[in-house]
């Protein structure tokens, strides 16, 4: 099946290791589900203000989180044949303090967190249990695939 994805990347910060649109581009891919056959993304990688202000505004979380996923309408779900439209924020200072705390190399845990926001444009949550061992079990399998390690992995050995 021929997916086609139209990515469109801000960058709103100064730092440094940030993954780029052919990168990003792939994790997406790989993300989306067989029903979705199009997609429309754009991904804004920004510092901690402008993730604060949008956690707080969108979520009444006044804090910066690691990704935020807005999705084209929320009342719409996911429809086969549909195009898949959405908006994913990711900060930067957020997404590298916490890879440094899990002892993991920054491009993964980008990789992971654009994995798991892709799945939650797709209508995925991990709001009850059941929704996020399947939410989990879905991320590991795609972020192994692109090889990388399990991103719930524990251990460090």
């Amino acid at each position: 099946m021929s997916r086609r994805l139209k990515l469109a990347l801000q960058v709103a910060t100064d730092a440094t290791g940030l993954p780029g649109k052919a990168q990003l581009k792939t994790w997406i891919e790989a993300a989306l589900r067989p029903g979705v056959k199009t997609a429309e993304v754009t991904v804004r990688v920004v510092d901690t203000d402008e993730g604060q202000q949008l956690n707080r505004d969108y979520r009444g979380k006044d804090y910066a989180t690691n990704v935020l996923t807005f999705t084209f309408d929320d009342d719409m779900p996911v429809i086969e044949g549909m195009p898949l439209l959405g908006d994913l924020v990711l900060c930067a200072p957020v997404v590298e303090r916490e890879a440094q705390e899990q002892g993991k190399p920054l491009e993964a845990h980008y990789c992971h967190l654009i994995v798991h926001g892709a799945l939650h444009l797709q209508g995925y949550d991990h709001i009850d249990e059941t929704e996020a061992d399947e939410m989990e079990a879905l991320e590991t399998q795609i972020v192994t695939t692109l090889g990388y390690d399990d991103p719930y992995r524990t251990d460090t050995e």
